[in-house]
């Protein structure tokens, strides 16, 4: 079955390398997570971010609790990150982080392929459920970066 796509992109009033470094400090996504899913971070902080590092959190969807394990498979700073879902609520989870340099800002684009549970009754399940979901967690992600790097 082929992943949905979600891609948006994010300007950010802020130099490239600033904008890097606050992204590559895991403990930065709970300024960047909606409330309502309750997410924690299990691995001790500070995480030293680097290809291969695992990374393991708690969110709650619809109320359901989930362990969440995510590896780092791709690290280039400060141009690009890739993290993927090794165990969590989704059957895949690959989410690209791009950092470019423009107009002494920086433009952040968020590529994330997922595919929810379901088997054959995925399509569904993604329709009623997960996309809005996951819409609604990137367009909160875009309000706090808003708040946290003002113009």
């Amino acid at each position: 079955m082929k992943p949905h796509v979600l891609e948006t992109t994010t300007f950010i009033n802020r130099p490239l390398e600033e904008v890097f470094a606050f992204f590559s400090k895991a403990e930065n996504l709970n300024e960047l997570t909606p409330p309502e899913l309750h997410f924690t971070i299990d691995t001790p902080l500070p995480i030293a971010m680097y290809e291969g590092t695992l990374i393991d959190y708690r969110i709650k969807l619809n109320g359901i609790p989930f362990k969440w394990k995510t590896r780092i498979t791709k690290w280039n700073p400060p141009y690009e990150f890739i993290d993927e879902q090794i165990k969590g609520p989704y059957v895949q989870w690959h989410h690209t982080h791009t950092f470019k340099a423009s107009n002494g800002g920086t433009i952040m684009t968020d590529t994330v392929a997922f595919l929810s549970p379901g088997w054959i009754l995925e399509p569904l399940i993604n329709a009623l459920f997960v996309q809005k979901k996951v819409i609604e967690i990137f367009k909160y992600r875009e309000s706090q970066l808003k708040r946290i790097f003002p113009d």
